[in-house]
């Protein structure tokens, strides 16, 4: 079903109530916090992307540095924040999700981010992130491209996002749109670099929407996925008039905040992803990380176009 506008006037009115509390007096309740995901056991840390909390500088945030601690408690109630960063003073600006996931210093930049302007550099692009979560990604891709669009599945992603981004003094253009749907009608999503981490393994058609996605996307791809296990029992789907390998994945659903939107997910094989990429016009494919996590294989891969040309 397309994303609807009426849907997003909703979500927008929505977000702007949720906005004005940062105005208003009265003392909001805390948040309560969503559920861990029973079917997703934390991952293990990935040497490409997630550093350890001695790796992770104070960053200055200029709408939070200046902020009182009283006022900075308060933000970080205001949110089902799951994550959190650093200031300029050691202060956590967000909350962790539990003691044992995203209970550390997330880094400010990713790494991936890093090495992704390194091989194409982005002061003059547009990115375009799926899944922008808690904006931590959105906020490093926004200080380094032109343009950055982001989007998330869930509502409250979108208004953690915009808030993060703000504080950082960045603006994106962010906006809900759930992956597992048709292309937004009323959002060009043309772009030059596409940032694609921790999303395709959620999606019960992940070929469909890649096949979707990637012809508006003129240079890169930056795509970081949970993959079939190699030894697998294999399961087919058809999509585009094709019939596809998976591996069945069970999914928490809706509420679960590090799940997919549906109650399973489709995990591609790697031979299968590559083919896709190149079949994309991808003709550059460096698979940059290949390791066995706790729930399975997770690859790192930064596919080029040798021609803008699409």
């Amino acid at each position: 079903m397309r994303y609807m506008t009426v849907q997003r006037k909703t979500e927008m009115n929505v977000l702007k109530k949720i906005l004005s509390s940062f105005s208003g007096a009265s003392t909001n309740r805390a948040t309560e916090r969503q559920l861990v995901n029973d079917a997703t056991p934390p991952l293990a840390v990935s040497q490409a992307g997630h550093a350890d909390a001695a790796d992770v500088g104070e960053v200055a945030i200029p709408g939070v540095d200046n902020l009182p601690d009283d006022e900075l408690e308060r933000l970080n109630k205001l949110l089902p924040w799951a994550a959190f960063v650093l200031d300029r003073k050691g202060r956590k600006f967000g909350v962790a999700h539990s003691a044992t996931k995203r209970n550390v210093p997330q880094a400010m930049p990713d790494a991936r981010i890093v090495d992704l302007d390194r091989r194409v550099p982005l002061r003059d692009l547009t990115v375009f992130e799926i899944g922008c979560f808690e904006g931590i990604h959105t906020t490093a891709l926004a200080m380094r491209a032109k343009k950055v669009l982001a989007c998330d599945s869930r509502i409250e992603n979108v208004v953690k996002t915009i808030v993060r981004c703000s504080m950082y003094g960045t603006s994106p253009h962010i906006f809900r749109w759930d992956a597992e749907e048709a292309l937004p009608a009323d959002v060009s999503l043309d772009c030059d670099v596409l940032h694609h981490v921790g999303v395709l393994y959620h999606l019960t058609d992940p070929v469909g929407h890649l096949k979707a996605l990637l012809p508006h996307v003129r240079k890169a791809v930056m795509l970081d996925t949970q993959i079939a296990p190699e030894d697998a029992k294999s399961l087919t789907y058809e999509t585009g008039g094709r019939e596809y390998r998976y591996y069945h994945y069970r999914e928490a659903g809706r509420d679960a905040p590090f799940a997919g939107m549906l109650d399973h997910a489709k995990w591609m094989f790697k031979d299968d992803l590559l083919a896709t990429l190149r079949e994309a016009g991808f003709d550059s494919i460096d698979v940059a990380n290949f390791e066995i996590q706790r729930n399975g294989p997770r690859i790192l891969i930064y596919a080029t176009r040798s021609s803008s040309e699409r």
